[in-house]
């Protein structure tokens, strides 16, 4: 992978994140980023920088967060046992890690994740939807109007 790959990889983790964070449903955003940066870390073109704590403690308990180094900018993930033996903690969050700034819309950035981590979207399910047993088909437009008089000779 050259350099202006990995560049555009982590400028799509910085849109992804950026938006996941105003996401109504952020679940898949994050799922994304998270598999990016773990194939990043497993390909060593991304590196582990330490601990922080979050400055969103889940249920009013203090978190800590890895901080991880992708070419110029920096992500947070959920962290791993093995991650608090071998890391160092660096505290609070720290303002001086900020990221460049940078114009990439969602779609191009979910296509460029979508590709390096091999990702298919699931194909929606084509059965039909099951009709009611009290479904009653309408005979509106059926009828005729004015009712014509059959004879009955």
């Amino acid at each position: 992978m050259h350099n202006q790959q990995l560049r555009d990889i982590a400028k799509a983790l910085y849109t992804v994140n950026r938006h996941a964070k105003t996401a109504p449903e952020p679940q898949h955003l994050y799922y994304i980023k998270k598999e990016t940066i773990n194939r990043l870390l497993n390909e060593k073109k991304a590196n582990k920088v330490g601990l922080h704590f979050s400055d969103h403690p889940k249920f009013s308990n203090q978190h800590s967060t890895l901080l991880v180094k992708v070419d110029d900018y920096y992500f947070h993930i959920p962290p791993s046992k093995k991650d608090f033996q071998q890391l160092k903690h660096l505290g609070a969050l720290d303002e001086n890690y900020r990221n460049p700034q940078c114009k990439m819309s969602l779609s191009q950035a979910k296509k460029v994740i979508y590709e390096y981590i091999d990702w298919k979207p699931q194909a929606p399910s084509t059965t039909t939807p099951k009709k009611s047993s009290y479904y009653t088909p309408s005979s509106l437009g059926k009828m005729e109007w004015p009712p014509r008089r059959k004879s009955h000779r």
